[in-house]
């Protein structure tokens, strides 16, 4: 089992080099032993073109090596420094008004254009060869955030022509293209391949088909760009693990294919920032201000956790205010903490925080670190050195197993929806966010999963609303899974081709569920559809008119007798959007009914399993009593009585 340990990413290009023997003593110090450098230095490490600088960066990591600390060496293609991008201004990526994204932040390049590319191969080779077999180094992390300010879609001349060529290798044939988009439609038929345009800049809005593949494309663009840099480092630095910082609520890109070639999959987390970017109510944002979503953490780190095919690291945990939500409150006294074992409980091995100082200059300056600007600790400073005692006291292992439930998560509905949603406030995202919370209101433990057959093995509960396209293989993986499944609204209402299905919605999943999607409608915000035998309960925002089969049996109707929920065998189809009382009341029935052990949570605590470890977390601002949770079980974290920000571990008996 993985020891659980802390870390923080530092900047030593930032500092006068006098300074570094000291921070390095003080991390030590602290507790803290992996720290990220390096993933923003390009113009450091290459100040010209083919002339590089590496002497800092080995004087540095010296440093940290000599003072017991762990490195995480990033490469630095995020940002090309300028001379680069004077060199090859086409690198620049193009948004979708045509323009260049210039230099002068980050993340200024286009995934397609390959003079860039080699480029990167060219520094990452360097790098690699001159420290890949440094003891100090563990770990590499490759490139940073990945579409971070909308740059995983770029619509230059480079996009243009690899996704003409990554079209011609999908269909072959023009006319397998024009059948698949349906190019008979507005008279878009094409005759080449060549003659296919980027999705942009129409009159109106673009062919859906064109639309999802050109997203399809783009990721795979992010995943062959990834993929070129992962086989240097596993040449020239073997044994040590490669990883990248995903991003929360962000779907342009398909994560589990860019994790196929990870170790481990991390990411930045920041609960408060997102809170504020968030699509809750400003009641709920109020409420939540300084901890941030009781759930929003958690459903990242069991959904990357997913992708690192078992392992995850918080690349950047939020020590403090940020610098980039519309609001950016101080965390609660408690809440840096409480973030910190929330990862931990997930199966974190690591939990870095973002940043050791805070910069006095350029964008970041309003983000907070561990240390003030000046070298003073910070609030979060204390926070981490208490963490790592604490870590050290229970000897913290990651122990996760696999959930008895899985909560199916894919990013081709993810982009599907936000071609289409038919509904101007329809969300993939938030629509599988809140069967998330739904599940762990009941105490439950989680695994978010790709759709794949494999996922659905060993599970006692599959949920798996809005999954666009079916297929044979999910439908058999489902049939033979011996759990109770849950699918709609929207689940398999296209075919890959983003189709209608030629037999109606829900398409292959249609022999599990025995019923046919005829209509479907949108409602607007405040319109609710009530549901029978249901108190309170009701659709909102989506609802599917169907017809059952002679198999299916109608649980539940709307208060207009249309189906709301239907049966057949171990297959349940849920025909609209529930509201939470709808979804909370079909949660409980559906876990009593599998045979899941339940524990009914207020709206503010939640509970996590790290194998026979259990934690409890108070997100709320009045203290809770443990007693009925804890039963006879001794406390190795916290008290019975639960104050607000509290954390409470121990022992599941048995």
């Amino acid at each position: 089992m993985t020891k659980q340990r802390l870390g923080v990413c530092y900047y030593p290009e930032h500092w006068p080099e006098d300074l570094w023997t000291e921070d390095a003593r003080r991390m030590r110090d602290v507790g803290l032993s992996v720290v990220r450098i390096g993933e923003f230095a390009w113009s450091r490490l290459e100040p010209e073109d083919g002339r590089y600088d590496f002497d800092w960066l080995a004087r540095a990591i010296d440093v940290l090596h000599e003072a017991g600390l762990r490195v995480v060496l990033g490469t630095p293609t995020a940002t090309p420094p300028k001379w680069l991008v004077d060199k090859m201004p086409d690198m620049l990526a193009r948004n979708a008004q045509g323009r260049p994204r210039g230099f002068g932040s980050r993340r200024h390049y286009c995934f397609s254009y390959e003079p860039y590319a080699r480029e990167c191969e060219r520094i990452v080779t360097a790098l690699a060869q001159a420290f890949g077999a440094h003891p100090a180094v563990v770990a590499w992390q490759i490139d940073n955030e990945y579409g971070c300010h909308d740059t995983v879609e770029s619509y230059s001349p480079a996009a243009r022509e690899a996704f003409r060529r990554w079209c011609e290798h999908k269909y072959g044939d023009i006319g397998a293209l024009n059948r698949a988009w349906g190019n008979v439609f507005w008279s878009m038929e094409l005759s080449r391949f060549d003659q296919i345009e980027l999705p942009h800049l129409t009159v109106t809005e673009a062919n859906p088909a064109c639309l999802l593949d050109f997203k399809r494309f783009s990721s795979d663009q992010v995943a062959a760009f990834h993929r070129r840099q992962v086989e240097i480092i596993r040449r020239h630095s073997p044994s040590r693990d490669i990883l990248h910082n995903f991003m929360g609520a962000f779907t342009a890109f398909d994560h589990f294919a860019v994790g196929r070639d990870l170790d481990v999959a991390a990411w930045d987390s920041y609960p408060l920032g997102f809170l504020e970017r968030s699509h809750r109510d400003e009641a709920f944002k109020r409420r939540f201000m300084r901890v941030g979503d009781p759930d929003f953490q958690a459903f990242h780190h069991d959904l990357y956790r997913a992708c690192g095919a078992g392992r995850l690291w918080i690349m950047e945990q939020q020590p403090g205010a940020v610098n980039w939500a519309p609001w950016n409150p101080l965390p609660a006294k408690g809440a840096v903490r409480l973030w910190s074992f929330e990862a931990f409980a997930a199966g974190a091995e690591v939990v870095s925080y973002f940043r050791w100082r805070q910069a006095p200059f350029a964008q970041e300056q309003m983000h907070e670190g561990l240390l003030l600007p000046n070298s003073e600790p910070n609030e979060a400073y204390h926070v981490a050195r208490a963490v790592a005692r604490e870590l050290e006291s229970i000897d913290a292992k990651v122990e996760t197993e696999c959930a008895d439930v899985a909560l199916v998560f894919d990013y081709d509905s993810a982009f599907a929806w936000e071609i289409e949603p038919q509904g101007q406030d329809f969300s993939y995202f938030d629509l599988i966010l809140d069967f998330y919370g739904g599940l762990r209101k009941l105490g439950l433990n989680v695994d978010v999963v790709p759709p794949t057959p494999e996922a659905m093995a060993r599970r006692k509960l599959i949920v798996a609303p809005a999954l666009f396209a079916s297929s044979a293989a999910l439908t058999r993986a489902f049939s033979e899974s011996g759990a109770l499944v849950l699918l709609g609204p929207r689940s398999g209402s296209k075919t890959e081709d983003f189709q209608i299905p030629p037999g109606l919605p829900p398409g292959d999943f249609r022999p599990l569920v025995d019923v046919a999607i005829q209509r479907v409608e949108s409602l607007r915000p405040g319109a609710q559809i009530p549901v029978e035998a249901a108190e309170n309960g009701a659709f909102v925002r989506w609802r599917e008119i169907i017809a059952a089969g002679a198999e299916a049996a109608v649980l539940l109707r709307c208060d207009d007798g249309a189906p709301a929920l239907t049966r057949r065998e171990r297959f349940l189809y849920l025909a609209g959007l529930p509201n939470d009382l709808l979804r909370d009341a079909l949660l409980r029935r559906l876990a009593n009914e599998a045979g899941l052990t339940l524990i009914d949570l207020p709206e503010h605590i939640r509970l996590r399993d790290n194998g026979p470890m259990r934690y409890v977390f108070n997100y709320g601002e009045r203290d809770f009593d443990l007693s009925p949770i804890l039963g006879e079980a001794s406390l190795l974290l916290g008290e019975r009585r639960l104050p607000p920000c509290g954390v409470a571990l121990f022992r599941r008996p048995g």
